[in-house]
């Protein structure tokens, strides 16, 4: 796609929901994770607004600290695009680009493996489903990297229904802390993570394969890297470093370059990687992760030719080093499926 004459354009307003724009596929999303580094444990949480197809998408997943995983997600029916508020959770703008708080009441799923969610439908009947309250608070660490790529007289970007994902887009780094009781089971929360704002037109299925890993070490040193590949073979690296551990300027430096390897268990899904990137600054990162716990995903969709096209998300919350230091944060994998088998299962 030539974008022409474009520039990325992100101002407060663009913390709340956006106008409904005429793509059936039209969504609006909000993403927020959070890690406890002392304790090991955290989770992340989203809702995503569909108004087109008349519903929301509200996912809640934590993981615990015997390896077990409580999990949910929900389709509710909405009418417009006025809040991310669906399922239970509510995310609610406390200062704009600065600070956040997220609130969920509703019902989990306990599962001691959570490898059986590759079936929903009997993980959700075989194991035990209790109540959540949880509520946390987050200020960003970080300036916030990212927005909406709009022409020369401020009007978004068009792009094809069909191949766009995260037209407008931004993330930020985060501090975070709260209290969350899964069951009889209560934690208190302090620790980093990441936030994830996007707006326009998606379908799970646009993208062919894309790895995503969003990390913290401490206060003065953040990663998040996403390498995205098309059906087409075209290839995006998205990202950013905050690294202010010599005293250098609190801003991101974006990632110019990045490479990553993948060790796969026997079902294709990884359970450590290695990646390599390099900034616009020069600065290169050798990064290792491992996977603590992991759940898959799914998601499918009918095209209007009637094919049924099947996606999967593994989602990892892992430990990563780099420079001596241990940090944690989301390996999220998503792999378009065929004949069972994912199609990025080479990176």
């Amino acid at each position: 796609m030539d974008l022409g004459k474009s520039t990325l354009r992100l101002d407060a307003s663009d913390e709340y929901t956006h106008p409904i724009e005429a793509a059936k596929n039209f969504n609006e999303s909000m993403y927020v994770n959070l890690f406890d580094h002392r304790k090991g444990i955290g989770g992340w949480f989203r809702v995503g607004n569909r108004p087109n197809e008349g519903h929301a998408e509200m996912s809640f997943c934590f993981y615990l600290p015997d390896g077990k995983v409580a999990f949910m997600f929900r389709r509710v029916e909405i009418h417009g695009n006025h809040a991310l508020d669906a399922g239970g959770m509510r995310f609610e703008v406390i200062e704009p680009l600065k600070k956040i708080a997220l609130h969920y009441q509703g019902p989990a799923c306990v599962l001691d493996n959570p490898q059986e969610m590759e079936n929903p439908a009997r993980a959700f009947a075989d194991n035990p489903t209790v109540m959540v309250k949880a509520q946390f608070n987050f200020e960003g660490l970080t300036p916030v990297y990212g927005g909406e790529m709009v022409d020369e007289q401020g009007r978004p970007i068009e792009e094809d229904p069909e191949e766009s994902f995260a037209r407008g887009h931004y993330e930020q780094h985060l501090r975070g802390k709260g209290e969350i009781s899964i069951g009889q089971q209560n934690f208190s929360l302090q620790g980093f993570g990441l936030r994830d704002h996007s707006w326009g037109p998606r379908y799970w299925q646009n993208l062919y394969w894309y790895r995503w890993l969003p990390l913290v070490f401490n206060d003065q040193f953040a990663v998040n890297v996403s390498i995205v590949q098309m059906a087409s073979g075209r290839q995006h690296v998205w990202g950013m470093v905050y690294d202010t551990r010599d005293g250098s300027e609190p801003r991101y430096d974006p990632v110019e370059q990045a490479t990553l390897c993948s060790a796969l268990d026997e079902r294709d899904q990884a359970y450590t990687q290695r990646v390599s990137l390099t900034t616009e600054s020069g600065r290169c990162y050798a990064i290792s992760g491992e996977s603590l716990a992991m759940i898959p995903l799914r998601n499918r969709r009918q095209t209007d030719d009637g094919e049924w096209r099947h996606t999967r998300i593994t989602e990892a919350m892992s430990r990563f080093t780099c420079d001596g230091l241990t940090g944690y944060g989301m390996a999220e994998y998503l792999d378009q499926m065929v004949d069972g088998k994912p199609v990025g299962r080479h990176c």
